[in-house]
């Protein structure tokens, strides 16, 4: 008898406790806010967890397209008790960042403490205070304005013919390329020399390390977002969601980046017009007198920062438009046409030719509108607001479905083809007019955070894109290239990364 009482009293404890948990997830995770606000329309979502089967899925920016389609530009989509608005056409977009821009200026990023990779001392992950107004100040002056991108000209220069010379022997050997590998290497290069003066390392393995620790930041991007979505009620649970993965990753790069620093500072450190980027960086970081002092996480993330903003991005839209290239022979032979007669086949292509060069712009422009490899975009709402007539409350998440809003058919013509004649009929050498753009054009998102390295974007792309189609026919297994896609990190990927065979077309430079 008393043993059957005490397995009810065991069982009745089990059962007691089993409703105070479900009451405490109820209330964490499933409670619905008491105010009542006129939230934008919510499609259909799934018990408990709401719409968090959009947000794994391979195809986000699809699936969010799908919905948008059906259900209207402006939504209100629920994680658990987190509430996301979801924009996927240009003109609510463009009332948020025209209105909101200040409102939405933050990005809905976890921060990790303690780490250099998504952690809080992070430049684009940090508020609009003065560290990111300082670091914003530096980029522009070192790296993205005019000045400075005529100044690292003949970096460009070298590091195209760099890799010109690599499928060259390729090519020489019938060997195939892997496109993604050699514009990764391009831009790691590239942003070393312009911000450090210095490549690196690919005898002592340097470079290998910086590429796989980039790659593995690419990979972790998708749980960080998701982390951030879910940061609230995890919280509550003390719930350290993927935390020792980028803390792993973060560790390594650290590690990597000191030594870097050490050896940088070796060379003395003088106020001369030619510093680079890290000498400003360490003398706001040893200077007591400095404008802003920076830690040395800060020194180091901000290296982590443009190497995850630019190589990944690069690689992507390379591929994506190269891939483009090969499936649209006419558009193909229409460029090189193009390149032949302005460039000629006796000298490689070089950025100051782009601005004769409007159809090779056009084709990049419409590679990051037909494949952005941001495909959405993250920002918090501060406070409440009110778009539409519809309530935004303080804290929401904000997501723009950059993939969809290009592809939106009530802001262009023909949007599910390839065609980079929609860009030509623009002044400026390509660059439409941004009062008639408005935001139906984001590949760089927009406002205060949109990213501030366009033009050189623009010019290393072209310049890039436009070597390949000058010197190289292009051999592929197959009549197309597979054109799969998935939502790999936050950035759009093919599924099956381009490779193929070069072929010279012209007598070669070197």
């Amino acid at each position: 008898m008393e043993a059957i009482i005490s397995a009810d009293s065991q069982n009745c404890f089990i059962f007691i406790l089993l409703c105070l948990v479900s009451l405490l997830c109820y209330y964490l995770f499933f409670k619905k806010p008491k105010d009542v606000l006129n939230l934008p329309p919510s499609p259909p979502s799934l018990p408990i967890i709401g719409h968090l089967h959009l947000l794994l899925s391979s195809l986000s920016h699809k699936s969010f397209q799908k919905l948008s389609s059906k259900y209207g530009p402006l939504l209100h989509l629920q994680v658990f008790n987190v509430r996301l608005i979801l924009v996927s056409s240009a003109s609510v977009a463009e009332e948020i960042f025209r209105s909101q821009d200040v409102n939405v200026s933050s990005r809905d990023v976890y921060p990790v403490d303690g780490s250099i990779l998504f952690g809080s001392s992070g430049f684009f992950t940090a508020p609009c205070g003065d560290y990111w107004k300082f670091m914003k100040k530096i980029i522009a002056t070192k790296l993205v304005r005019p000045q400075a991108l005529e100044q690292s000209q003949g970096i460009r220069a070298e590091e195209l013919q760099r890799v010109y010379g690599n499928i060259l022997d390729k090519a020489r050997k019938h060997e195939s390329v892997e496109i993604g590998k050699e514009t990764l290497k391009l831009m790691t290069n590239t942003l070393c020399r312009m911000s450090m003066g210095r490549t690196l390392s690919e005898e002592n393995g340097e470079a290998e390390r910086v590429r796989g620790l980039a790659k593995e930041s690419f990979a972790l991007a998708k749980k960080i977002f998701l982390a951030a979505i879910l940061r609230r009620p995890l919280e509550k649970f003390r719930i350290p969601l993927f935390k020792k993965e980028i803390k792993s990753v973060s560790d390594r790069f650290s590690e990597l980046l000191e030594k870097i620093l050490v050896e940088h500072k070796e060379k003395l450190y003088d106020e001369q017009q030619g510093a680079d980027m890290l000498d400003i960086m360490l003398a706001a970081f040893e200077g007591e007198n400095a404008e802003y002092k920076l830690t040395r996480d800060q020194v180091k993330s901000v290296f982590v920062e443009l190497l995850f903003a630019a190589t990944d991005t690069s690689v992507q839209a390379t591929q994506w438009t190269m891939s483009e290239l090969i499936n649209n022979p006419h558009i193909l032979k229409k460029l090189r046409e193009e390149i032949d007669s302005v460039v000629g086949e006796t000298r490689l292509i070089q950025e100051t030719d782009l601005p004769n060069l409007p159809y090779l712009l056009a084709v990049v422009k419409e590679g990051l509108r037909y494949h952005p490899p941001g495909a959405i975009m993250i920002r918090k709402f501060h406070k409440k607001s009110e778009i539409r007539g519809f309530s935004i409350p303080d804290e929401a998440t904000l997501i723009i479905n950059s993939y969809a809003l290009m592809r939106d058919p009530d802001s262009w013509e023909d949007p599910n083809e390839f065609k980079p004649e929609r860009f030509l009929g623009s002044s400026r050498s390509g660059k439409e007019d941004e009062k008639e753009q408005a935001l139906k054009y984001i590949p760089f998102g927009f406002g205060r955070r949109g990213c501030p390295g366009s033009n050189l974007a623009y010019m290393s792309l072209g310049a890039l894109i436009g070597m390949m189609v000058q010197c190289f026919d292009w051999e592929i297994k197959g009549d197309k290239v597979n054109m799969d896609e998935t939502f790999d990190g936050m950035n759009l990927t093919m599924v099956h990364p381009l490779k193929c065979t070069p072929v010279p077309r012209i007598q070669p430079f070197i």
